[in-house]
């Protein structure tokens, strides 16, 4: 035994009726009610016709209620001295019970008080109490040696017993707390991170989406203020409605993942490839829906890159399954036609943000010059 737990108290949950189930509640009232009726019983039987020994008694018998009462409350709320002067003021009370010849009361409130404050008590508090009012009907006792002591045992074990169930009765209450509090903080966590997953998802769509529309909106702008041919305005006009057509079908896409829709994360690529090439290597399987959204968007991004960065490249897309992660390249070959500069400029959005993703998952993005053109390999743990 740890020295803090002979002055450390029983906790409030073992000393309370949180937790306590109907039968076990029924049973508490049941012994109290049992103790009350001895006290009453063995106070009253001795008691003739003598009007001033039955106000005395009534009055003892309050005063011991009302200290009971007390000290309940006072041990619940951790009150040492209180409680202790509670207690004695019990104590006292059986002693001039015996003294006055209600041997039975006094019997009563000894063996109440051993029990009682072994249970409620901290131990360095209770062993002494304990001790004085088992010591106390040991030695005033008219019973046989051998039957005061079993009975003096006895009550010292009770005592302890009560005190080790309400103590893992408290412990399963605070545990019991605990766990829900903790199916809570879950709760919140999970609702919190689906939050910004959709959050996330609606801002890579919209900001794929809608900076590309702006930037050959504007591109048509100036074209018209310029006074610039039919056919070149058209085609602005006609880029920004493909790249809202595009955004509305990534919408119902990320909605589809989000609802659990998703295809296979191959058939995306091949439609994201179009005409590049497309190799899959490993042994396919489904994937964790987060780490299936941060391929797609991946892909997404380098390919808007390659056609933003190096028109005309030629461009190769590789998926490959490990054991314990996929790996996402996207290569091309460098600019083969001039770079419109006015289409580059303007998106702010770009492979930071998928970088950011992939961290999220405890995966990696590099992103970078390779040979003539760039490379964007991406690993993510599935």
């Amino acid at each position: 035994m740890t020295p803090g737990a002979w002055t450390s108290w029983p906790s409030r949950e073992a000393l309370s009726r949180v937790g306590v189930t109907g039968a076990r509640r029924s049973l508490n009232w049941t012994v109290r009610l049992i103790g009350l009726g001895a006290l009453l019983w063995s106070t009253f039987a001795q008691i003739g016709g003598d009007t001033w020994e039955l106000a005395a008694a009534v009055a003892g018998v309050g005063v011991c209620v009302a200290a009971a009462s007390a000290f309940y409350r006072a041990t619940l709320e951790h009150r040492l001295w209180p409680s202790v002067a509670l207690l004695v003021v019990l104590l006292g009370a059986a002693m001039v019970a015996h003294q006055s010849g209600f041997s039975g009361p006094a019997t009563v409130l000894w063996c109440g008080c051993a029990v009682t404050a072994l249970g409620r008590l901290p131990l360095a508090a209770a062993l002494p109490c304990t001790a004085a009012a088992l010591a106390a009907y040991a030695l005033l006792s008219e019973d046989q040696w051998l039957t005061t002591a079993l009975t003096t045992a006895g009550l010292a074990l009770v005592g302890y017993v009560l005190r080790l169930d309400a103590e893992a009765r408290g412990s399963a209450q605070r545990l019991l707390v605990q766990e829900r509090a903790a199916r809570v903080a879950e709760a919140e966590s999970a609702a919190l991170a689906e939050r910004s997953r959709i959050a996330r998802e609606i801002h890579d769509v919209l900001a794929h989406s809608l900076s590309a529309q702006m930037v050959h909106l504007e591109a048509a702008r100036l074209l018209i203020e310029s006074d610039a041919e039919r056919d070149r305005i058209l085609e602005r006009v006609v880029a920004a409605r493909g790249m809202a057509r595009e955004g509305l079908v990534e919408t119902r896409q990320a909605l589809s993942a989000l609802r659990g829709e998703m295809t296979p994360v191959e058939e995306f690529l091949e439609e994201v490839a179009g005409r590049s090439r497309l190799a899959v290597a490993g042994d396919r399987r489904p994937l964790p829906a987060e780490a299936s959204q941060t391929v797609r968007r991946v892909a997404q991004e380098a390919m808007t890159n390659v056609r933003k960065h190096a028109p005309g490249a030629e461009v190769r897309l590789r998926l490959e399954y490990l054991p314990d992660e996929i790996t996402l390249e996207v290569r091309d070959s460098g600019p083969r036609k001039p770079v419109d500069e006015l289409a580059v400029s303007g998106s702010g959005y770009g492979l930071v943000g998928m970088r950011e993703r992939a961290e999220l998952l405890g995966g990696t993005l590099e992103a970078g010059p390779h040979e003539e053109g760039f490379l964007v390999r991406l690993r993510v743990p599935a």
